[in-house]
C-alpha cells in the first residue's frame, strides 16, 4: 500500500505544474481559467434569469462557502497542510476586500445589467496596476499602462451596443459596482504579498474565504437574503442544481486564477481575468442573443490588441532580463583573462 501511495505521489510531481516550463504552465492556468469562469459567469447569468430570483448576493454568499469547504478539505487532506505561514492579522484587509468585491458587484445585479456589471468590473487593470506599484514597488512601462488602456476602452466600446438595446444604469448599481472594482484592484496585490511571504495558495485561499463566509453570513441573515433564498429554492428545486454545479466550478475556477496569481503576479493575473471578460461577453452574445452591432467589432479589435501588446511588451522585458549587462560581460572578460595571467605566470610541472 505504502508502495502505491508512493508511487502515486511521483507521478502527481511528474505531472504537476512545476514539471512545465513557465510558459507552458501559463498557457494551461489560462485555459483553465477562461474554461471554468466562462462556465462560472454563465450559469451566474442562467440563475439570474430564474423566475422570481432575486437574491443577487447570494450568488456571493454561495461562492464563498463552497470555496471555503473545498480549500479546507483540499488543505488537510490533500496537501496536508497543518501550519499558517502568514500571521493571522493579514487577513482582515484580504477579508473586506473579498467581501467587498463579491458582495457588491452581485448586489448590484439587482440595479444593472449584466453586461454593464461585466465592462465596469473589467476596467480594474489600471487600477489594479498603480496600486501594484504602491504595495510592491513595481514599475510599469508607459506602453503597458497604454495596453491596458486599449483593454479597457475595447471591453466598453464592446457592451456600447448592449447598453443602447437595453440600458440599465441604476445610480445604485453603478456605485456599488465601481466600489467593487476598487477592492478588487487591491485583492491580488495584497495576495501576491502573502505567497511573498511562504504563504501557500490553499492557506490564503482558505482563510480568506472562512473570515469571508463568517462575515457574509450573519450580513445575509439580517437582510433576510439567506432566508429568503433557502425559501425559494424549496419551491424551485433546479435553484440547487444551479448552485451546486456553480460553487464547485468557481472552485476550480478560483484555484487556477490563485496560482496564476502565485506565479505570475497579480497585474498578469488582472490582465488575464480581463480577457477573460471579453470571452465573458461574447458568450453572453451567442448564448443569450442580441442584436448585432459593429461596436462590437470594434471592441474585439481593442481589447486582442491590447493584450497582444502587452503579451509583446512582457516577453520583450524577459529577454532584457535573461541578457546579461555590460559591466556583467565586462566583469566576466576581465575575470578570464586574470585566470589566463596566472596560468601564464605560474611555472610549469
Amino acid at each position: 500500500m505504502l508502495k502505491i501511495n508512493g508511487h502515486s505521489r511521483t507521478i502527481f510531481r511528474r505531472y504537476s505544474l512545476d514539471s512545465f516550463p513557465k510558459s507552458q504552465q501559463l498557457f494551461i492556468l489560462t485555459i483553465a481559467v477562461f474554461l471554468f469562469f466562462g462556465m462560472h459567469n454563465l450559469l451566474q447569468e442562467a440563475i439570474m434569469n430564474l423566475e422570481g430570483f432575486t437574491f443577487a448576493v447570494m450568488l456571493g454568499y454561495m461562492e464563498v462557502l463552497g470555496v471555503t469547504a473545498c480549500s479546507y478539505i483540499e488543505r488537510k487532506y490533500i496537501a496536508k497542510e497543518t501550519q499558517r505561514k502568514a500571521p493571522i492579522e493579514s487577513y482582515p484587509l484580504l477579508t473586506l476586500c473579498l467581501l467587498s468585491s463579491s458582495g457588491l458587484s452581485n448586489m448590484a445585479l439587482n440595479y444593472i445589467n449584466f453586461p454593464t456589471k461585466v465592462v465596469f468590473r473589467s476596467c480594474k487593470l489600471i487600477p489594479t496596476m498603480l496600486i501594484s506599484t504602491i504595495i510592491n514597488r513595481r514599475i510599469f512601462s508607459s506602453g503597458e499602462y497604454v495596453s491596458a488602456l486599449a483593454v479597457c476602452i475595447g471591453l466598453v466600446v464592446f457592451a456600447a451596443a448592449e447598453w443602447q438595446n437595453s440600458p440599465s444604469f441604476n445610480p445604485v448599481g453603478i456605485l456599488l459596482v465601481t466600489l467593487s472594482v476598487v477592492a478588487d484592484s487591491i485583492l491580488p496585490n495584497a495576495q501576491e504579498q502573502l505567497f511573498s511571504k511562504g504563504s501557500s495558495r490553499l492557506e490564503v485561499t482558505f482563510f480568506t474565504n472562512f473570515f469571508t463566509l463568517l462575515a457574509m453570513t450573519l450580513s445575509t441573515l439580517a437582510s433576510g437574503d439567506l432566508i429568503g433564498m433557502i425559501q425559494y429554492g424549496q419551491q424551485n428545486h433546479a435553484l440547487w442544481l444551479y448552485m451546486l454545479v456553480y460553487t464547485f466550478v468557481a472552485y476550480i475556477a478560483i484555484s487556477a486564477f490563485m496560482q496564476v496569481v502565485k506565479r505570475f503576479g497579480g497585474v498578469t493575473a488582472v490582465l488575464l481575468g480581463t480577457a477573460r471578460k471579453g470571452m465573458t461577453l461574447i458568450l453572453s452574445f451567442l448564448v443569450f442573443p442580441k442584436k448585432f452591432s459593429w461596436f462590437y467589432v470594434l471592441g474585439a479589435i481593442l481589447v486582442l490588441g491590447g493584450l497582444l501588446s502587452s503579451s509583446l511588451i512582457k516577453q520583450g522585458k524577459s529577454k532584457e532580463q535573461n541578457l546579461p549587462s555590460y559591466q556583467a560581460v565586462k566583469s566576466l572578460d576581465q575575470t578570464r583573462i586574470d585566470e589566463d595571467e596566472v596560468k601564464h605566470l605560474s611555472p610549469a610541472k
